[in-house]
């Protein structure tokens, strides 16, 4: 019998998200960084820097995935409480991790002051993940990895965390490009594609009203055996065609 693929969710945590003074990358770097896995990315939330709500959504998300993946909240200032909150929501002491000290220490220097310090704490049983970009450490606790805030430094982490992850089955993407007709003139035939197949995914996203006029929409089939995606691609061209809509497979 074929094993399951892991599954994961996202927690972004920062009161900056939620009053749209900064805009989030970190949700599709992760969502392109797992899919590329074959882990399935089923959920995602944005919370505020409240720790009732982050130790009550890592613990509903932990529970319900193989994987959690947090952004947000471990630098060195007041508002910086996620470590905390993880180690609430583990129940256990949030004490300074040695190794995590020793990094610290040698990158600032005389300038090691009492807020950089607060970056050492980790949560008992933690172990810390490698931050390339500016040393501070993130860190893994069970199936939580806890990562920083800014895009090009949690994007760095995720090479020390991929090598930590099961793996499962590459879901595999083809696209049909439609254009000249809107979504309803195509409904009927993808959701007759949909019934058909169920153990594929289809999904149609609509573009248009541009600068030129043109719109349309993007069929994409989506499945984890190549050759099933590939003969569904076909067989939904043939019968958009004889309902006389062109449609053209992208590259």
């Amino acid at each position: 019998m074929t094993q399951a693929s892991p599954t994961a969710a996202v927690l972004i945590i920062g009161d900056e998200i939620l009053s749209g003074r900064t805009a989030d990358t970190n949700l599709n770097t992760l969502a392109r960084f797992v899919t590329a896995l074959g882990i399935d990315l089923k959920e995602a939330r944005t919370v505020g820097d409240v720790p009732a709500q982050i130790t009550d959504a890592l613990n509903t998300l932990r529970a319900a995935h193989d994987y959690v993946f947090t952004t947000g909240g471990i630098g060195p200032t007041h508002d910086d409480i996620t470590a905390d909150c993880v180690a609430q929501a583990f129940g256990v002491p949030l004490p300074e991790h040695p190794d995590a000290l020793a990094i610290l220490a040698r990158r600032y220097g005389d300038d090691f002051n009492a807020a950089r310090r607060r970056m050492a704490r980790i949560p008992e049983g933690g172990t810390l993940i490698a931050n390339p970009v500016t040393d501070a450490p993130g860190f893994q606790i069970g199936n939580v990895f806890v990562m920083a805030g800014v895009p090009r430094i949690m994007t760095a982490m995720l090479e020390d965390v991929a090598p930590r992850l099961r793996t499962g089955a590459v879901v595999h993407s083809r696209t049909l490009r439609v254009t000249g007709v809107g979504e309803g003139a195509i409904a009927e035939t993808l959701g007759a594609a949909a019934k058909a197949q169920r153990e594929l995914s289809f999904g149609s996203y609509p573009f248009g009203a541009g600068s030129d006029g043109e719109i349309g929409t993007n069929l994409v089939v989506r499945g984890r055996d190549a050759v099933l995606v590939e003969a569904a691609v076909v067989s939904l061209s043939d019968a958009l065609r004889e309902r006389g809509v062109s449609a053209t497979l992208q590259p």
